[in-house]
């Protein structure tokens, strides 16, 4: 019998598994399983340098928005494939809808001008420079004294 993939090689082979070593089956659900948005964040002189992983990602469905000092890089993608008989039923049809968002605290003084991304083989790599923060200056706000 051809079953997905998720399941592994055999799904009643994995089924009793769980019962007899029920601690596996638990630590299954406590660690993360996907790999989508593992990010590396290397300092250069400059800046950083962020490669974040994207797989099965195209351009087109991954954003990039600075907001009051965050990067948030989000990803969101559709998936539909299937197969018919000559017939037009299904033997298969599989469904995939999946979003991801990571968020990056760049400071208030990054603007979204120096920030330089691009996107190539499912890795999106995403150069933030060092900027301080520029101390406002502080006014004196003087009080009308009548009399």
């Amino acid at each position: 019998m051809l079953m997905p993939s998720i399941f592994g090689e055999n799904l009643f082979d994995e089924f009793f598994n769980d019962f007899t070593r029920p601690s596996k089956s638990l630590m299954r659900y406590q660690t993360p399983t996907s790999n989508v948005m593992r990010t590396d964040i290397k300092e250069t002189e400059n800046g950083y340098e962020l490669d974040i992983d994207l797989p099965g990602f195209k351009k087109s469905d991954v954003q990039a928005e600075l907001k009051e000092g965050y990067l948030t890089i989000s990803a969101s993608t559709r998936k539909d494939d299937g197969e018919k008989d000559k017939d037009g039923k299904y033997i298969r049809r599989e469904r995939y809808y999946g979003s991801c968002s990571r968020s990056f605290y760049v400071g208030e003084a990054v603007t979204q001008e120096d920030i330089k991304a691009r996107f190539e083989d499912g890795i999106l790599k995403v150069a933030v420079p060092k900027k301080e923060a520029k101390p406002e200056v502080e006014e004196s706000k003087y009080i009308a004294i009548e009399g």
